[in-house]
Formats: structure tokens, C-alpha cells, sequence
């Protein structure tokens, strides 16, 4: 299982925000191209990316902290946070980034998402962010009435080739992740699925790694001491 960091940006800084909620923000650096090389030189084998402003504007706006990240590190950068159109997808695939993950745009237009998973084949991701089950978009703000099981298997249908699974009850909650969701969601689909918010130690990495998710997000609990990446990668290879 993939142990990976997140980088949150908001303003150009690297922050975490509590359940999504933008005025529960921490901020941990004002550089986060520094934190993207800490976390390569601890054995991250892939950074996950959020621009949390674009999420909310639903459009990039960090881009240029995004692209200087990307250019900094060896490891694959997967791109989140505002990409609702093709034209932006494409644009963060030409900067360099791995794979590109759509929320907001996937619920609104499930076409959009099955033409991007054709037009880029193994590099498109759709995350499925949901708070008691139910998916939510616009930045977590809206709360939709699509159940998150249904969603991930009408989305697998049209081609897209891997899931991003967050519990927002659970983000930098540092309780546990959601297993039994998590299970859920792995069980619904024949595509890889990693798991997002809740993860506060190495022990329920190596537990999450038993669910048969691809990999796990991991931020809060990274950030504020609690796992070791190092740690967590030897205890989830």
C-alpha cells in the first residue's frame, strides 16, 4: 500500500483544514516546496496535491506554488482542488503533474469525467468525498443525495480507472479512518481505491493496508508528529 502525503494549499501556504471547514484552518508552512522535499527525501513515493481555494472558487489558484512543486520533487505529484473543465485537467498533466483528480466536476458532469478517463488513460482520478455516506462537492461545502457506493460504481461503468476515498467526518480528526466504509467502497469495484481522513497512527495504516486499498492520504497526523513516513512505509510494504 502506497503511504501518502498530502500537501493542502491555501494562500501558497501549506495548511490543514478540520472537517473541510475553511475557518478551522492550521497552517504549518509558508513553504510548501520545502515540505514537498521533506516528504521526498522521507521515501514518499507520491504527494497528493490539493489547491483547497481552487476547490472553493472552482477554478486553480495555486497554481504557481502547484507547478513549483511538481518541478521540485522526483516523486509522481497527483493534482486536486478546482479542476472542473478538460482544458484544466490538460493543463495540469502538461505542468507535469502524474494524475489529476476531479470532485466537484465528476458529480455535476459524470460525461466529463468518463471523456477525461478516455482521452488519459490510467492518469484521472475521481474523488469520492462523503459525509455520512452521502457525496460532497463544491470545497465539501454542499452536501449532495448521492449515496457514495452508488457513485463510485456508476463512475467505474463510464471507465474511470481509480477512486479517491475521503471520510470528511473523519479529516484531521485524528481518530481512525472509517474502515468499515473503506471496505465498502474497495468491495464495490474492481478499480483501486485509496482512502482519505482519520489516519492518526502507523498501526491503522497497517490496518488500512488489510482493507485492500491502493494507498492512504495521510496529512494531519504527518504533519503533527504522530506518523512517521518512514514508519509508515516499512509497516504497510
Amino acid at each position: 500500500m502506497e503511504v501518502i502525503p498530502a500537501i493542502d494549499l491555501r494562500a501558497g501556504r501549506c495548511v490543514r483544514l478540520t472537517q473541510g471547514d475553511y475557518d478551522r484552518e492550521t497552517v504549518f508552512s509558508d513553504d510548501p516546496v520545502e515540505v514537498a522535499k521533506r516528504w521526498e527525501s522521507e521515501g514518499a513515493a507520491r504527494i497528493h496535491v490539493v489547491d483547497l481555494d481552487g476547490a472553493r472558487e472552482g477554478r486553480p489558484v495555486n497554481d504557481s506554488v502547484v507547478r513549483e512543486i511538481i518541478a521540485a520533487v522526483e516523486p509522481p505529484v497527483q493534482v486536486a482542488g478546482g479542476v472542473r473543465t478538460l482544458d484544466a485537467m490538460q493543463g495540469w498533466l502538461d505542468a507535469g503533474a502524474d494524475r489529476v483528480v476531479l470532485g466537484t466536476a465528476a458529480v455535476r458532469d459524470p460525461e466529463l469525467a468518463r471523456q477525461a478517463a478516455q482521452q488519459h488513460l490510467g492518469r484521472v482520478v475521481v474523488s469520492v468525498d462523503a459525509r455520512g455516506g452521502m457525496v460532497a462537492v463544491e470545497g465539501w461545502r454542499e452536501q449532495t443525495k448521492l449515496h457514495a457506493t452508488m457513485f463510485l460504481q456508476t463512475l467505474a461503468a463510464m471507465g474511470v480507472p481509480r477512486f479517491v476515498y475521503t471520510d470528511i467526518d473523519r479529516d484531521a480528526m485524528l481518530e481512525s479512518p472509517n474502515y468499515e466504509m473503506v471496505q465498502t467502497m474497495v468491495a464495490a469495484t474492481d478499480k483501486p481505491v485509496i482512502a482519505a481522513g482519520g489516519v492518526a497512527s502507523v498501526d491503522q495504516l497497517a490496518r488500512l493496508a488489510g482493507t485492500g486499498v491502493e494507498g492512504a492520504i495521510v496529512g494531519l497526523a504527518l504533519y503533527d508528529g504522530r506518523v512517521n513516513l518512514r514508519e509508515a512505509i516499512a509497516a504497510t510494504s
